[in-house]
């Protein structure tokens, strides 16, 4: 569903542009019980059995959009319960962070293998052969599967000759590549928090809107509202998330309208890091130290990389995020400003509930939430003058940061550049089920000697979970971007050196 605009995508941005308008209010926020009449107007229902079930759910989403807790359903609470006291612009997510909505759960049956009408009732009937649990029969001259005796191995799909059996998955359970998706007594899905690394595909898999993640778009709004000077950090993946008219220059002059104080590039951020990853690269795995060396940028394949292979852990660079760098820079220039990083990705909010990273990064939202801000404050970019020029502007390869592969080629540049006589060998995975088929070739030591780079999400940080465009289109219009930069290669700005160590270590 990415990339393609459903009644799901419609109700989650509404939710987001009406929060941001309540925030923008004044005095008693209760007006929140209101809101789910305007997303889901009139009597009849639109997508479920029920508009009051309709409503309860945008209720639901407009409450973690405030931070809120969703309400116990056996429980009367108002909407607004704790709404005021989360109108505050120093609160915190308090997890967990990626919610399921129980009663907006459709309960998907988990994998299964069925018959359908392309079965032409042959003779051969291949899929009773194969099947090791003789849960194939003939019924009535077609293949029928006894889902009590089948144990979901495929081989009846893969022997017949008309592709008539097809294997269905839970659509959440299925984007999740750390198999944190369970069951509930109801069916219903149900989050192991303690697999969990808060990725946002389960999020934006859902069919049924039945999962969402909490926001600080409110507490944001607040800052801003009281007068504090706060500072955007846009990620790399944000050029061409806003539509056709929203060129960078444009970005930057909406983001100053809404009241940021100054606007950064987190790519200059991964400039630093690239380097100084390179130069990790460098003292460790030629001389023996380490057996490889794994990018550090996205959290989400760092957290599953410490869970699931310990080991090897410890081959994992010790450089902050470009997000963390960015802002220890802003913070050193502008020690009283609040920095909010805007970016696609929901695994940055789990990080910047870290204590250890808290007085860096105040805020995070997602490219979804801030269009919300954009559309309750009426930004039409099209009436946008240009603003020129970021606050530090970044290379190519920091640029490029955004995009699959383009991490392990910024440092493997950087690498080139400060030691030309090292052959490097790479490898990237995208989606966490390649980045753990890619571990695991690691850990048997078949990648000895290789630089690698895991993206939690398809595409790369453009395919996070708070995008808003298709991820070929968001892919081109980085690339072109980055084309504009004045360095190519991170250690060809010698600005950069000057920053190592001091804002990337962790």
């Amino acid at each position: 569903m990415r990339g393609i605009t459903t009644p799901v995508t419609k109700i989650r941005r509404q939710v987001f542009t009406e929060i941001a308008r309540l925030a923008y209010e004044d005095g008693d926020y209760s007006r929140i019980e209101e809101i789910p009449y305007t997303i889901i107007p009139g009597e009849s229902a639109h997508y479920r059995d029920s508009v009051f079930k309709e409503r309860a759910i945008v209720a639901e989403r407009l409450r973690l959009a405030v931070g809120l807790p969703l309400r116990p359903v056996d429980q009367h609470a108002p909407v607004s319960q704790g709404i005021n006291d989360s109108a505050i612009a120093d609160m915190f997510y308090e997890p967990p962070l990626i919610n399921v909505i129980s009663f907006a759960c459709n309960a998907c049956e988990e994998t299964s293998y069925t018959v359908t009408d392309l079965c032409r009732s042959c003779i051969a009937h291949p899929c009773t052969a194969v099947c090791p649990v003789k849960a194939v029969s003939i019924v009535n001259g077609r293949s029928h599967i006894d889902k009590e005796k089948c144990v979901k191995c495929g081989r009846c799909a893969q022997a017949c000759p008309y592709t008539a059996i097809v294997k269905s998955e839970r659509p959440c359970a299925s984007a999740c590549g750390v198999d944190a998706i369970e069951s509930d007594e109801y069916g219903r899905a149900k989050i192991n928090y303690d697999k969990c690394v808060s990725c946002g595909q389960c999020l934006v898999s859902c069919p049924f809107s039945a999962i969402a993640d909490k926001s600080q778009i409110f507490q944001l709004i607040q800052a801003i509202k009281r007068g504090d000077k706060v500072i955007a950090e846009v990620a790399p993946a944000f050029v061409g998330q806003f539509g056709p008219l929203a060129s960078p220059e444009k970005v930057r002059a909406a983001l100053r309208k809404i009241g940021f104080a100054h606007i950064y590039e987190v790519a200059r951020g991964a400039d630093i890091g690239a380097v100084e990853e390179a130069e990790e690269y460098i003292k460790n795995v030629p001389t023996g130290k380490l057996p490889f060396l794994a990018t550090s940028c996205c959290p989400s394949w760092i957290m599953m990389a410490k869970q699931q292979f310990p080991e090897i852990a410890h081959c994992i660079s010790d450089s902050m995020t470009p997000m963390v760098a960015t802002a220890r820079i802003i913070k050193e220039k502008h020690p009283d400003a609040r920095v909010v990083f805007i970016g696609p990705c929901a695994s940055k909010k789990l990080e910047a509930m870290r204590a250890d990273i808290r007085s860096d990064v105040d805020f995070v939202i997602t490219f979804e939430e801030l269009m919300g801000i954009f559309q309750a404050n009426g930004i039409e970019f099209s009436d946008l003058q240009d603003d020129t020029g970021f606050n530090h502007g970044a290379t190519a390869s920091g640029r490029g940061y955004g995009v699959a592969g383009g991490v392990a080629k910024a440092v493997t540049d950087c690498i080139h550049e400060l030691a030309p006589e090292l052959e490097v060998k790479t490898d990237h995975a995208e989606g966490l089920v390649e980045c753990r088929k890619m571990l695991t070739l690691a850990k048997l030591g078949k990648r000895d000697g290789y630089l690698l780079e895991g993206m939690a999400c398809p595409g790369g940080c453009v395919g996070g979970a708070g995008t808003l465009t298709s991820i070929p289109k968001a892919i081109k219009a980085g690339q072109e971007f980055a084309a504009q930069s004045e360095f190519r290669i991170s250690t060809q700005d010698e600005t950069v050196f000057e920053k190592l160590g001091k804002y990337t270590k962790k």
